[in-house]
């Protein structure tokens, strides 16, 4: 039980040096206070560090020996006798905005919409200077239901889009950092263009090819026959196009430091694509990916065949895969997450936990968790609430650290 007394909060700003918080509790220990709560944050070298005490003698006697003992090492100090020790809030929502930049029009924009919708900012901190600006925002709602989570993303989703950021809201809390199995799609997501374009141009008919591609994504065409009506065209390639398309593979930025730091906090990571299993298989073994899920071509005698066999990886296909994944390594469906691009990613997007739109054409972005706009896949690490700072600390331990210029 908490003892009699009078809370006292003391702010303490100035430039970040060593020993202040040392300072400022061996003059409190002089008084005897209980400790309520302390925060502290230091933003580009200066400290802003909140106390919180209940104190049981003179509070003012308390102020004088704060202020004598903040004024010896050029540091200010407010002190606020009687405060309201209230409670600490447990946040509803973790709401990250990126952006290259984020401005703060748009900041104050999203602020002025959360507000309007019950939403009190209890906390601000940036996660992010590179390859975007990222900010992440906990809140708390005053209405905590799905029709109040709808309404929270689409009104953010509006603002993002009229001011060129990305905005994702996430439940907070356990929840949050509970996710540890993550799939990709393949193609224009981990990696740069598609597959079967890059096939078909050996052929000499990509035009023809990206243009079903385009429509199949956008969700115009029905996967699985979009699928044959393409593989068609690469009857009679030599197989050898194969290794010689695998080998051209270019990632998408940020892909290699995304797997990476994701195996480091223990994710199971693995790809589900409705490209090919040959194709594929190489670059799962090089990032050392947990599974693989894709279409087979057919190949006879060297030559592809214009033909798939087995079973079709279509949209229906993607969320079933993925359910087999979370099965196959013992993890429950909401700690789950899934990115995709297109409209065959709709179903696996849906029964994730997570569902996260990259670059992704309207129809996914619509069922989307969160959706990204900008060409990097590390963005999805922000989302999932890790810090570029925390990606560069262990990426220093290991020797890999690096920064490559944006262009």
């Amino acid at each position: 039980m908490t003892s009699p007394g009078t809370a006292v909060l003391i702010t303490v700003t100035g430039p970040d040096r060593r020993g202040v918080t040392s300072v400022l509790l061996g003059a409190l220990s002089r008084h005897g206070v209980d400790l309520l709560d302390v925060e502290q944050v230091v933003i580009r070298g200066r400290l802003t560090l909140g106390v919180l005490v209940l104190c049981s003698g003179d509070p003012e006697s308390l102020q004088d020996t704060v202020e004598q003992a903040m004024s010896s090492i050029d540091m200010d100090v407010s002190v606020d006798v009687g405060a309201d020790p209230g409670v600490r809030t447990v946040s509803s929502h973790a709401v990250v905005m990126l952006g290259n930049p984020v401005t703060a029009r748009a900041f104050s924009a999203v602020a002025t919409d959360l507000a309007a919708q019950g939403g009190n900012i209890d906390s601000i901190r940036g996660i992010a200077d590179y390859p975007l600006t990222g900010l992440e925002l906990l809140i708390s709602v005053s209405r905590d239901d799905v029709a109040a989570d709808a309404a929270l993303r689409k009104g953010l989703a509006k603002i993002a889009t009229r001011h060129g950021i990305d905005v994702a809201v996430e439940r907070a809390g356990l929840a949050r950092r509970s996710k540890r199995l993550i799939v990709f799609d393949v193609d224009s997501t981990l990696i740069q263009g598609e597959v079967i374009e890059m096939l078909a141009a050996k052929a000499g008919r990509e035009a023809e090819v990206a243009a079903v591609t385009e429509a199949a994504m956008r969700g115009e065409l029905d996967f699985a026959e979009s699928l044959h009506q393409r593989v068609a065209a690469l009857a009679g390639l030599d197989a050898a196009v194969i290794d010689e398309v695998a080998a051209s593979l270019e990632l998408t930025p940020g892909a290699r430091t995304t797997i990476r730091t994701l195996h480091r906090l223990g994710y199971h990571c693995g790809v589900v694509s409705g490209g090919f299993r040959q194709v594929i298989d190489p670059l799962a073994h090089d990032l050392e990916l947990d599974f693989v899920r894709a279409n087979t071509l057919e190949i006879v005698d060297g030559k592809l065949t214009g033909r798939v066999i087995g079973e079709i990886i279509d949209r229906p296909g993607k969320a079933i895969a993925l359910r087999a994944f979370a099965d196959q390594v013992g993890v429950p469906m909401e700690q789950t997450v899934a990115v995709g691009d297109g409209a065959n990613d709709i179903d696996m997007l849906t029964v994730a936990g997570l569902g996260i739109a990259f670059n992704a054409k309207p129809a996914l972005q619509e069922v989307a968790d969160a959706a990204l706009s900008h060409p990097f896949l590390d963005a999805v690490l922000f989302i999932l609430g890790v810090t570029r700072d925390e990606i560069e600390a262990a990426d220093a331990l290991d020797g890999m650290l690096r920064r490559v210029p944006l262009t």
